[in-house]
């Protein structure tokens, strides 16, 4: 069985290591970025079942992290770990399709039971299994609404099924 891959964006080293080391001991594969920029190549290079993401970043906002891959991939659960806590910031998370906002200090445990309940939510039954969103060379094709993305042009091209 395929180990669950997340996606863990955190500019603070230690926070990011705890988060990490945490996750990692309770089977996840976990990729850690210190910046937005990074966080979005490894993003489209790679496939993630779960992204954790910082707001407030060196070279690019969880906040643009989250537009980018809600534009090309709507299914991919989406948490915001960050230290802005106002309404406004968390109406903004939400806005953008994150699926949780939880604001620092929080507890490991908690993090780790709304991760499981994320991603029980996001598994697809065994015959949709081919369904969802596929890299292919320079594109990234998402079934779900027919759009065909190129990394290079960043051009999206919406598809039709006949």
């Amino acid at each position: 069985m395929e180990k669950v891959k997340i996606l863990l964006v955190e500019d603070d080293p230690n926070l990011g290591f705890v988060i990490k080391d945490n996750l990692t001991t309770k089977g996840y594969e976990v990729t850690l970025c210190a910046d937005g920029e990074l966080a979005e190549q490894e993003f489209f290079k790679n496939s993630f079942h779960l992204c954790l993401l910082d707001v407030m970043l060196p070279k690019k906002d969880g906040f643009s992290i989250a537009k980018s891959i809600r534009a090309s991939n709507k299914q991919v659960p989406i948490l915001f770990l960050t230290a802005k806590s106002m309404e406004e910031d968390k109406l903004e998370g939400f806005g953008i399709g994150a699926d949780d906002y939880i604001t620092k200090p929080f507890s490991l445990e908690e993090l780790l039971c709304r991760i499981e309940v994320f991603l029980k939510r996001s598994k697809q039954p065994e015959e949709k299994k081919l369904t969802g969103s596929f890299r292919i060379g320079l594109y990234h094709f998402d079934s779900s609404n027919f759009s065909l993305k190129n990394h290079v042009s960043e051009k999206n091209t919406h598809l039709t099924r006949s």
